[in-house]
């Protein structure tokens, strides 16, 4: 018998869009098919050549990390080929391989999983019964996420977990249904043109191409701590080279592991593993009378190896692996090979739980690279002059590691105190950090782009970073010492090496206190100069004390050590909650993406340690709308997604739990209107805000 709640979902779901929309991160993102390749992942793995082969000597098989095997056939055969080998009894899954509809030079694999979000009120019963009949199998639950499941899509299914996911999300007891997707990972930086400079970056004290306190007084910093074995920084790259000079020491390496090849060894084996050793070098190279030297030369280094793609599994992997063997800090720079990314469900989840249950509840910091495009961290820009238009008009970018509420998200700057030419930037930037200057680029070498358009043709002027480079000829330089690392992939662990001296000072410090105490001391340098490449000026500070391009500013070593130790003899003022209502109904405009917004007015002073945010709203059709918080300053989250479905009623509580996105406003002044926005994206449906409060801890 047909569940009757499964066939109205798949009449509500329009036919030519159940393949080709792709649920993630709360968003819809179109996809295509790629026309020359598939899929595959079975179930013994030493059969894979041998089954492969059967359909022609022309196929080529590629490994992926992800416990697949991409096949590659002529265009004309790929349905055919694909069919035919899912007749194989070693076969467990075989699909397509997709692309981003604006983002061509992104390969799109969908593994055999689905996570599925449930309303809470939905039982293991109803669960069963409604995911059954889809050939669905669960795994697992996700971590911190209420009523939330892995499941496997088995030999049962008779559609792909894309078309599985958009059936579900029609289904009134879904909130949210995302397939697993890999995407490769990106490395934010390849080093050129070799210099040998010293490492101004730490401490300098003037000289060509050096702007006066460009650094970030390492030296000071050093004089009341270099750090301790037992704040441990984990590097995750590509590789680590364990047996450079720069990371010998008793104690120095801690818990080692290899997401690609799975074993404990994270050195690098593939002729471009370089990334990771310059990354851990800039960090925590020993001060040994060897090569270079670390931000944090006495932190203990956790050198991990990615798996090269950016699935579910492997994010969930790496992180729980950081929050089990004890990281306190995580160095990631690193993001998708894609323009516009959103994170998904278990990557954000695993994320906040890392920065918030980590170190035994005082979280993990975690700090991620803004990347190399100039483009926005999250935003839109008018793309023009690309070669044959690969991007054009109002374009949307979207880098969801590093617009995570949860993550310190880092820009350069250079060594004459002005915004890298390659840097991202926007509101999610928290610091920047001293890096090398270059030419943007986005990592498309897949498709032949390198570089971004429109190029720039006035002097790129900045001094490149010295660091720990692959030991012999292997890496960047031929010596064991590259003389021009950069990018955002430099900035991000110099960050992570600050925050793990900060650590040294305070180890009682929470990961919040640590964004905080970096945010609060930074040096607010200023660059008035226009964006030679987008014709932007954003280098200059707005209420509130940030600036697009820098963040809070740059990151001082000096001073954010002197207030990790204040914070240890300070007493801290006990709190209170500020607690205000707007009462007034609103009426929400139907499909009207201008939206409503309504008020509440905050006096008093103070910076916020806590939020929660209650709504009660009547509409005739939740899911089509989205609601959002604004602060006094102007930075803005989504609440609530259209993620509701036929619900007609929402009396919800948004909390630092629930709506991690929320901590992006912790840390900042109280003061001011806040408004809730929402908006209605369908015709059709009307409703009403009833009232709202919200709660402010200070």
């Amino acid at each position: 018998m047909t569940d009757p709640s499964l066939s109205a979902a798949n009449a509500s779901m329009p036919e030519s869009s159940v393949g080709i929309v792709l649920q993630r991160g709360g968003e819809e993102l179109l996809v295509e098919k790629v026309p020359d390749r598939f899929v595959i992942s079975t179930h013994a793995p030493e059969r894979l050549n041998s089954v492969v082969q059967q359909l022609s000597n022309r196929v080529q098989i590629k490994k992926l990390p992800t416990d697949q095997a991409e096949v590659v056939v002529n265009p004309a055969q790929r349905d055919a080929a694909m069919q035919q080998i899912r007749l194989a009894q070693e076969i467990k899954y075989a699909g397509h391989v997709y692309q981003l509809q604006d983002n061509p030079g992104t390969r799109v694999y969908v593994t055999d999983q689905i996570t599925v979000q449930f309303a809470r009120e939905v039982d293991a019963a109803e669960i069963s019964r409604l995911t059954q009949p889809l050939g669905l199998r669960q795994l697992k639950p996700v971590i911190g996420i209420p009523n939330t499941f892995v499941f496997e899509v088995t030999s049962n299914a008779t559609e792909n977990p894309i078309k599985l996911a958009n059936r579900l999300m029609q289904l009134r007891e879904v909130l949210t249904a995302e397939p697993n997707i890999a995407v490769r990972s990106q490395d934010l930086y390849r080093p050129r043109d070799p210099l040998y400079p010293k490492q101004w970056h730490l401490n300098h004290t003037g000289g060509t191409d050096l702007a006066s306190n460009s650094h970030v007084f390492a030296e000071k910093a050093w004089d009341i701590t270099k750090g301790h074995r037992a704040v441990v920084v984990a590097v995750a790259d590509d590789s680590v080279d364990l047996m450079h000079p720069d990371f010998q020491g008793i104690g120095k390496i801690v818990a080692p592991r290899d997401f690609r090849d799975l074993d404990f060894l994270p050195d690098p084996e593939l002729p471009d593993d370089n990334h990771g050793t310059s990354c851990a070098g800039v960090a925590v190279a020993e001060e040994n009378g060897a090569g270079t030297v670390g931000v944090a030369p006495n932190c203990s280094l956790m050198p991990l190896r990615t798996s090269g793609y950016l699935d579910d599994e492997s994010i969930e992997d790496l992180f729980n692996w950081a929050i089990e063997k004890g990281a306190w800090v995580v160095s990631c720079s690193w993001g998708a090979s894609a323009v516009y990314f959103p994170l998904s469900l278990r990557q954000r989840a695993v994320i906040t739980r890392a920065a918030t249950q980590g170190r035994h509840g005082k979280g993990c910091v975690i700090v991620f690279a803004s990347g190399n495009s100039n483009r926005p961290v999250n935003g839109r820009v008018n793309e023009r002059g690309w070669p044959n238009n690969l991007f054009s008009g109002n374009t949307a970018w979207l880098s969801g590691f590093a617009a995570h509420p949860d993550v310190i998200s880092v820009s350069a700057s250079t060594s004459l105190n002005k915004k890298a030419a390659y840097s991202n930037w926007g509101n999610e930037i928290s610091v920047c950090a001293p890096s090398n200057n270059a030419h943007p680029g986005v990592g498309l070498q897949a498709v032949g782009y390198v570089y971004t358009a429109p190029e720039i043709r006035q002097p790129i002027r900045g001094l490149g970073i010295v660091t720990s480079d692959r030991v012999g000829s292997a890496g960047y330089d031929a010596g064991d010492i590259t003389s021009d690392f950069g990018g955002t992939s430099s900035a991000c662990p110099l960050v992570a090496g600050v925050a793990a001296l900060v650590l040294s000072a305070n180890p009682e410090l929470s990961a919040t206190d640590v964004r905080q105490i970096l945010q609060q001391t930074a040096d607010k340098i200023i660059d008035t100069d226009t964006d030679p490449q987008l014709g932007t000026k954003k280098g200059t500070y707005e209420v509130g004390g940030r600036s697009d391009w820098f963040g809070y500013g740059k990151v001082n070593a000096l001073r954010a050590v002197q207030a990790a130790q204040q914070r240890l003899t300070r007493a801290v003022p006990a709190g209170r909650t500020i607690q205000q209502q707007n009462t007034n109904p609103v009426v929400i405009p139907d499909s009207d993406l201008n939206g409503v917004s309504s008020a509440i007015a905050i006096r008093d002073n103070g910076v916020l340690r806590d939020i929660q945010v209650k709504v009660d709203l009547s509409h005739s059709f939740l899911g089509d709308l989205t609601i959002s918080l604004v602060a006094p300053y102007g930075d803005k989250v989504l609440l609530q997604g259209r993620t509701l479905g036929r619900k007609i009623n929402l009396q919800s509580t948004y909390t630092l739990q629930t709506t991690p996105v929320l901590r992006r406003f912790l840390g900042k002044p109280v003061s001011g209107n806040w408004q809730l926005a929402i908006i209605d994206h369908a015709l059709g449906d009307t409703g009403t805000l009833n009232t709202w409060q919200i709660f402010l801890g200070v």
